[in-house]
């Protein structure tokens, strides 16, 4: 919850939660699964489920918890964005250095 402080100076708002660490696993499993695809029920004019790749979906979560941190800067919430992209930096990071590790 390190980048949450870094960001919201001022604001004492406690953090309690894990979410920063499943974003983190979030992080890793795209170093180490990018290709990986999951079924997804899409709902437009009809009903369809649909293989995409699970990439997608976690770049998608992450773009959007930028977003919701860029536009609450400096204000209380119930949720912590910055926890959640620091979380799944970290993960991706660890996740890069374990590959290259095991790799040599």
């Amino acid at each position: 919850m390190l980048p949450e402080h870094l960001v919201a100076r001022g604001l004492y708002t406690p953090l309690v939660g894990a979410s920063g660490a499943i974003s983190g696993v979030m992080g890793a499993y795209t170093v180490f699964y990018p290709r990986m695809r999951g079924r997804t029920l899409v709902i437009f004019y009809y009903v369809v489920v649909m293989r995409i790749p699970a990439h997608l979906y976690v770049l998608a979560w992450f773009a959007y918890q930028l977003l919701i941190g860029l536009i609450s800067l400096g204000l209380p919430l119930s949720v912590a964005p910055w926890a959640h992209v620091g979380g799944f930096a970290a993960g991706a990071a660890a996740a890069l250095a374990i590959r290259r590790w095991t790799a040599s």
